[in-house]
This record gives C-alpha cells, sequence and structure tokens, in this order.
C-alpha cells in the first residue's frame, strides 16, 4: 500500500495542542516510539489549553455557592460564567437550562428520571448503551437499524404515528455514532418528532467534540455530551435544553444545593422547597474544575474555528478510509454507506484475525493506541458484522485465541490534536500485519490479548 506522506495544507489547520504528545511507551520488539492515541472516542487527550486554565484556576480553588470568602465567590462566578459559555457553545435558546452533570450516561439518566408518567420513548437499536438503556420506568420502543437516513426518519414516523397521541413521548438519538462515525439526520428526525407531539434528546456524545452543536438550529429539546470526550477529562458532562420537564421532576439527587428551603413540620418531618433552577439536579458540591475544563474546551475550539477543525478532520477521515480500502482483509463497518457524511469514529474488522489480537498488536509492537470490542453497542456491532444477537462478546476481549474468527471489532478515532504521523504509522501499521502478520506471540489472559512475553513470532 502506497500511504501519501504529504503533509496536510497548513492553511486548513494544524493540529491542536493536546497532552501526551511526547510519551513514549516500549514495543515489545525492543525500543521506544512515541504513542499514538487512536481512542479518541473513548476519551480524548485533554487540550493543552485546557490544562492551563486548570491550573492556573487551581489554587484560587473554593466551594461553589457555598461561602462568603474571596476563593468561594470567584470560584462561584466561574462556575456559572462556564454556564452560559457552555449554553453559548451549543447555541441553547433564552429559555434553556444547562445542568452540569457527570458524564453523557448520567445526563441521560437524569432525564430518564424526569420524564412525566407513562411517557413512551423511541429509541434505535443503533445507539450507545448510555442512550439505549436509562429508560427503564418507561415505555420503550426499540427500533430496528436504518440503512439510510432517509430509512431512520421513516421508521421514526411509522412508530410515532402508532403511538397514543395523547400521551408524552420522547426520541433519543445519536447525532453521530461511537461505531461507525456516520452522522445522523437530526434535523430531520426532530421536524419527524415534533410533528407527532414528541420531543427529541440529542445524544451528542460523539458529535460535539467533532462538528458544532446548535440546539436551536437543530430543534432539539435537550442534547446531552460528555467532557472527557470534548477533550476536558475532568468527570464533568452536560445536559441542556428545556426547563419544564426538569422543574417539574424531583431533583436527581436529595442533598445540599438543589434545596432552597428546609423546615421542620409539627409531625417530626420536613418540608423541602426546591429550587427551580439548574441546581435543582445539581445537589452536592459540585465538580467546578470539571465544569470549568468544559468551558475552557469549548472556547478553545469556538476559538481554533470549528469549520477548520472539521475541514482537517474531515481529510484525516479520507485518508484512512482510502487507506484501508487499499488492504482487501479489511471490511469497514457502516450503516448508511460510503457516501455517508462522518467524523472520525471507524470501525473495522480484519479477515483472518481475531479483532483484540489485531488491537493488541498494534499496542505492543507499533505504539498505537485503539479499541477492539462491542463499544457499549453491542446490538449495533452485532447487526453490523451479521452475528446473531446471542453470539457471545462484550465490551472488550472475548475469550478466543489470536487468530480466530472475531465477534467484535476494531475501532480507530481521532480529532483536533491527532498529528498527521500518528495516521501514516497506523495505515502502514495494519499494512504490515496483514501481509507480514504479527512478529510477536499473543494469549488471552483475563479476557485481554496480550503479548507473551519473551516469545517471538516465528515469520
Amino acid at each position: 500500500m502506497s500511504v501519501s506522506t504529504a503533509a496536510l495544507d497548513p492553511s486548513v489547520c494544524a493540529p491542536l495542542p493536546v497532552l501526551g504528545q511526547d510519551v513514549t511507551v516500549p514495543l515489545v520488539t525492543g525500543g521506544e516510539v512515541t504513542y499514538a492515541a487512536l481512542d479518541y472516542a473513548a476519551s480524548a487527550p485533554a487540550l493543552q489549553r485546557v490544562w492551563d486554565d486548570v491550573a492556573a484556576y487551581a489554587p484560587y480553588y473554593g466551594s461553589v455557592h457555598r461561602g462568603a470568602g474571596y476563593l468561594s465567590q470567584l470560584s462561584t462566578d466561574l462556575f456559572e460564567n462556564s454556564r452560559r459559555t457552555v449554553a453559548e457553545f451549543l447555541g441553547c435558546r433564552p429559555e434553556d437550562q444547562v445542568v452540569f452533570t457527570r458524564s453523557t450516561t448520567d445526563s441521560l439518566n437524569l432525564l430518564a428520571a424526569a420524564i412525566p408518567a407513562n411517557c413512551q420513548v423511541f429509541v434505535y437499536e443503533t445507539e450507545h448503551h448510555a442512550s439505549l438503556l436509562p429508560w427503564r420506568d418507561a415505555q420503550v420502543t426499540y427500533l430496528n437499524a436504518p440503512r439510510t437516513p432517509g430509512q431512520a426518519v421513516e421508521t421514526l414516523e411509522r412508530a410515532l404515528a402508532d403511538r397514543d397521541p395523547y400521551g408524552p413521548a420522547l426520541v433519543c438519538v445519536t447525532g453521530a455514532s461511537n461505531v461507525t462515525g456516520e452522522l445522523w439526520p437530526v434535523r430531520e428526525l426532530a421536524a419527524a418528532a415534533h410533528a407527532h407531539g414528541a420531543r427529541i434528546v440529542l445524544d451528542a456524545a460523539q458529535l460535539a467534540p467533532h462538528h458544532p452543536v446548535d440546539v436551536a438550529e437543530l430543534d432539539v429539546d435537550w442534547v446531552a455530551f460528555s467532557g472527557h470526550k470534548l477533550y476536558a477529562p475532568f468527570g464533568s458532562g452536560v445536559l441542556a435544553g428545556r426547563a419544564d420537564w426538569l422543574q417539574a421532576a424531583e431533583p436527581y439527587l436529595a442533598g445540599g444545593g438543589a434545596s432552597r428551603k428546609v423546615a421542620r413540620r409539627a409531625d417530626g418531618g420536613v418540608d423541602v422547597d426546591w429550587h427551580t433552577t439548574a441546581a435543582r439536579h445539581e445537589a452536592g458540591s459540585p465538580n467546578v474544575i470539571g465544569v470549568y475544563s468544559i468551558a475552557s474546551a469549548c472556547k478553545a475550539l469556538t476559538e481554533a474555528g470549528f469549520d477548520n477543525l472539521v475541514a482537517r478532520e474531515q481529510e484525516l477521515v479520507s485518508r484512512v478510509r482510502e487507506g484501508l480500502a487499499e488492504v482487501p482483509e479489511v471490511q469497514v463497518l457502516s450503516l448508511f454507506g460510503d457516501d455517508a457524511p462522518r467524523v472520525g469514529v471507524i470501525s473495522f474488522v480484519v479477515r483472518g484475525w481475531n479483532s483484540s489480537h489485531f488491537a493488541a498488536a498494534l499496542s505492543a509492537e507499533y505504539g498505537i493506541g485503539v479499541r477492539d470490542g462491542l463499544f457499549c453497542a453491542h446490538p449495533l456491532v452485532r447487526t453490523l458484522l451479521g452475528s446473531d444477537p446471542q453470539d457471545p462478546g462484550e465490551c472488550g476481549a472475548p475469550e478466543a485465541e489470536p487468530g480466530e474468527r472475531s465477534l467484535n471489532a476494531i475501532r480507530v478515532s481521532f480529532g483536533a490534536g491527532t498529528p498527521d504521523e500518528h495516521i501514516e504509522r497506523f495505515l502502514r501499521a495494519v499494512t504490515e500485519l496483514v501481509r507480514e502478520g504479527a512478529q510477536w506471540k499473543y494469549r488471552t489472559e483475563d479476557g485481554r490479548c496480550v503479548p507473551d512475553r519473551g516469545e517471538a513470532a516465528q515469520v
């Protein structure tokens, strides 16, 4: 395979500085190499800008909404200004609320706890488990995987047409698949939901780091995303959108910060007056550093110019897909086909290879970090692989020996901090592994495929 070594046009955009760019890792074949982090879809590296902002604030860290001291007031201002920054980044409407959570999973579980009684929820089987599983107390309709964006809209419209037209309904959909990277027709799905009296929540965990998200333009009711995928790995997430269901629901967590007034009753109990603002669902001491890191990342991406970042990433996507297409043994997974727009998330399988074995070899012999497994989207990956829903496999390696048929896949993902060299090394490594085989022997240990230390393969 011939891989172009030409650099991207510098007028498009240079990679953003991220932590870990100079980290070296050992190779089983000897020596060390700079680590190629190509697992952005799991957790993106921290932007240097985010790290610097957090480090500058850290000496001034104080309690939020709790104290009269200078550091407490400064931290409170920082926290609330971060809320405004995130609202602006998402294009929120004036009446929308921004609630800070721990992650996308936490955000969607919060919304699931806030939906009205008898709410019908519609969710595609293609969702990440964070979107697929929280709706345990609702009447859930799971929609089959569509094969085109148009079919996604048609499937939803048919399902909504058959529902009880008088009860509340909610549609949950991803903006970009965490398996294929394909963009979903969010605006069209929102229009279909609203035409049938339903609301819609957008899982933007894989969309927000790669593509502008505008709540008002997309006309979604809520959006959820995680800081650790947005170059801000400090344990915070966001749920932003309509306030009415959130205000009407019991607080997600009961405790300090969520309550405005607590008084003892004559019968010995307590009466609680809960906040009606975002604080209603932010009980406890807020993760001000995590929140500030998200705001810092939002500013950094905006100031870098999202159009430029998208343009550069699309060049990387094209190079990866073209490079993989030159290896006949590689099958790239896709729902919507080769022409579907997508972000920097690509999953594939390699004929004749167990996916865990292949990923382990990329790491141990080339210093490349990717993900193998079902990516917490089991129904989708099984559908894409054409396997039986009852086939074994989980998030992580299967109990299979190197070379056995894989029931899982390999995912390579990248973003604003990815250097050209990481992409070139990955494509070169794929070609060499397929054509020449691994240089080392591997074994399964605790469900993971790992190098058998001291045993080179007989090539």
